[in-house]
């Protein structure tokens, strides 16, 4: 029954009728995996590893990790970045190379409004091998993959203060065939449709020792249903992040951060399914190591909210 599920999902992907960006629960501490905007703003050069483990229990499910490389340039105004990207569901298996260029400007005394723009590949394939069919003399089996590598491009709007933060962005604009199967009786086409993000967040001090940072991120896709993330974050005596998020597909998530050092950050969350999927998984695991390389001599802001 697991491996039904599975193949059931996998093939919903590959038709285009499925949201096809990897979930991400610690976006709030990873923003350039959603908003390209985001590269530069930390005021440091920035490297984020995250892996992620969805579904556990169930075979095939989707595993991700993500490492991401960004900082600003000697004029506070150009920031540069690296996305790199592996993703695997089932047989389907699909790596990306992004590259990221921002454009920072400063709004009002204390503003600064950011657009960003990554560009890169996409490599998608499918291992049959991994595929288990019932009846062996299955097309299937005898299926092709013909294309495996597109070009790709996100685009994204940020404006930031200390305090507060709101961004736009859209994910693959090229919208291409990023895979195409060919069967004996029919061929399958798998379409990069474009995505859409909306996010927002605040820091609101409550002492000297607790701050609260409520958060949203907005996604929506052709072909799948509006999903609302509702995030809320305690800072603790500016070392450690606890918090909770609630995803509209009914999905629970508790997170937490440990900042270590004023560069070094360890991240930890872990999904609980509230729908029909806790029948056949334990929930998803998500683990985030962060550390900043100060560029510049003047120091750091610290903590750094977002």
């Amino acid at each position: 029954m697991k491996k039904l599920v599975l193949i059931g999902i996998l093939f919903l992907s590959i038709a285009g009728f499925a949201q096809q960006d990897a979930l991400m629960s610690q976006y709030m501490f990873n923003k350039l995996v959603i908003n390209p905007a985001y590269a530069g703003t930390r005021e440091s050069v920035s490297a984020t590893i995250v892996g992620r483990k969805q579904w556990t229990g169930l075979d095939g499910g989707p595993e991700t990790a993500t490492f991401t490389l960004h900082g600003p340039m000697r004029n506070r105004k150009v920031g540069l970045g690296l996305y790199v990207y592996t993703d695997e569901l089932g047989p389907l298996h699909s790596y990306g190379i992004i590259t990221n260029y921002s454009y920072i400007l400063n709004v009002g005394q204390k503003g600064k409004l950011s657009f960003g723009l990554q560009v890169g590949i996409k490599h998608s394939d499918v291992d049959w091998n991994k595929v288990d069919m019932p009846d062996d003399n299955d097309l299937i089996q005898n299926a092709q993959v013909t294309k495996k590598v597109v070009p790709d491009a996100n685009f994204g709007i940020y404006y930031y203060t200390d305090n507060f933060y709101v961004g736009l962005s859209s994910k693959h604009l090229f919208e291409q065939d990023y895979i195409v199967i060919e069967k004996p009786d029919e061929d399958v086409y798998a379409t990069l449709l474009r995505h859409f993000y909306g996010m927002a967040g605040v820091a609101i001090p409550i002492s000297d020792r607790f701050l609260i940072k409520p958060s949203t991120l907005v996604k929506y896709v052709q072909n799948a249903p509006l999903q609302v993330d509702l995030n809320l974050n305690v800072l603790i005596n500016k070392v450690l992040w606890i918090g909770a998020s609630y995803r509209t597909e009914r999905t629970a998530v508790l997170l937490a951060e440990l900042v270590i050092s004023q560069k070094l950050r360890i991240g930890y969350s872990y999904d609980i399914f509230l729908n029909e999927l806790h029948q056949y998984t334990q929930g998803s695991h998500e683990i985030m190591l962060g550390y900043d390389f100060p560029l510049f001599k003047n120091r750091m802001l610290s903590p750094r909210y977002f």
